[in-house]
């Protein structure tokens, strides 16, 4: 398709010779190959004639370099061969432990939460791409944009919004705003987000619920009441927006439109706003060595900045046609210095 060509030619793709990528992963009984993106990034990459690893992030670590015995980051890497059965999706052709220099590119993968094991993962993948190894999402990137607040960076764009744990602030917020969102810094999917109206007799065990009496940070924005029409996911790759979001809309009686509670996604083209936002973001993140990014946008309104495992690429292809998973490789293909 013409736009799929274009974004590619923008990315300069076209594998010149083959890479070994390792993805870092949750464990692959885990994995719904049918919606999962990781596993269409991995399709994807095995269609572009490269050789595929897998890597359960808790077997990650590293060793001192001593005589006679390499050290560095290593893993439990298993060669995969991918299949099109949504069912039975991989043959397991090998397992081994590796040092992660053995591999061209690392993709990092693997799901929140944002724990101290998250957090480890990227000080070791940090260590791997000082070895050499590149690495994507960059790791020091990971931490320094958390889905949440990345967007106080382009507050112009967000609906009206407070961060805090005093639940006082809070109170004064919702008491402004008539109708607010609440949600934790670190959830996902989601979870614990709740709908709040200023009349609402449940406010105050709602807010110190999620606050934890205020000892926990939290977000609070405006309702947008966009939300009918969706909450857009839009992908941005090495810096550029796929030019299909997924409009992800709420069913009867909810206020979240994600497909982990029952949202149905419908494929559309960005719209002028849509573009707009991620133009401006995409090439400022590029630049940290965010090389995917998913934003999450209602209406005109920028909510959130996802980093770590954006996902929605397979109902884009499935509607769009548009192949945001070969895309991605294309990316990490240049990246790599191959095309």
């Amino acid at each position: 398709m013409a736009q799929q060509l274009h974004f590619e030619k923008h990315l300069l793709g076209g594998s010149a010779r083959s890479l070994k990528l390792a993805f870092v992963v949750d464990p692959l009984e885990h994995l719904k190959a049918w919606k999962d993106s990781s596993v269409a990034m991995m399709r994807a990459a095995e269609h572009h004639g490269h050789e595929v690893y897998t890597i359960d992030a808790a077997t990650l670590g590293w060793r001192k370099p001593e005589s006679g015995q390499a050290g560095g980051v290593f893993g439990e890497a298993t060669h995969l061969h991918l299949r099109p059965d949504d069912h039975d999706w991989y043959r397991e052709t090998g397992r081994e432990w590796l040092p992660l220099t053995t591999f061209d590119a690392i993709v990092m993968r693997k799901d929140p939460p944002f724990d101290a094991e998250y957090l480890t993962a990227t000080w070791l993948l940090e260590r791997a791409e000082a070895d050499g190894v590149k690495v994507f999402n960059r790791p020091r990137a990971l931490r320094d944009h958390s889905e949440k607040l990345a967007i106080m960076e382009f507050a112009h764009f967000s609906p009206s919004t407070v961060v805090t744990r005093n639940m006082a602030q809070l109170h004064h917020f919702i008491d402004e705003q008539r109708d607010v969102i609440l949600k934790p810094l670190d959830g996902m999917g989601g979870s614990q987000i709740f709908r709040v109206h200023r009349n609402d007799p449940n406010r105050n065990v709602i807010v110190e619920t999620l606050t934890h009496e205020g000892a926990r940070t939290i977000m609070a924005q405006c309702y947008v009441p966009e939300i009918s029409q969706g909450d857009k996911r839009i992908l941005i790759i090495a810096g550029k927006p796929v030019p299909f979001c997924l409009a992800r809309i709420p069913k009867a009686g909810e206020t979240r439109g994600n497909l982990a509670v029952g949202g149905t996604g419908i494929a559309q083209e960005l719209s002028a706003s849509d573009r707009e936002i991620a133009e401006a973001i995409g090439p400022v993140l590029v630049k940290r060595g965010l090389m995917l990014v998913g934003i999450d946008v209602i209406g005109d309104r920028l909510t959130e900045i996802n980093v770590t495992s954006p996902t929605c690429m397979v109902e884009i292809r499935q509607q769009s046609g548009f192949d945001a998973a070969g895309a991605f490789i294309t990316a990490i293909e240049h990246a790599c210095g191959i095309s």
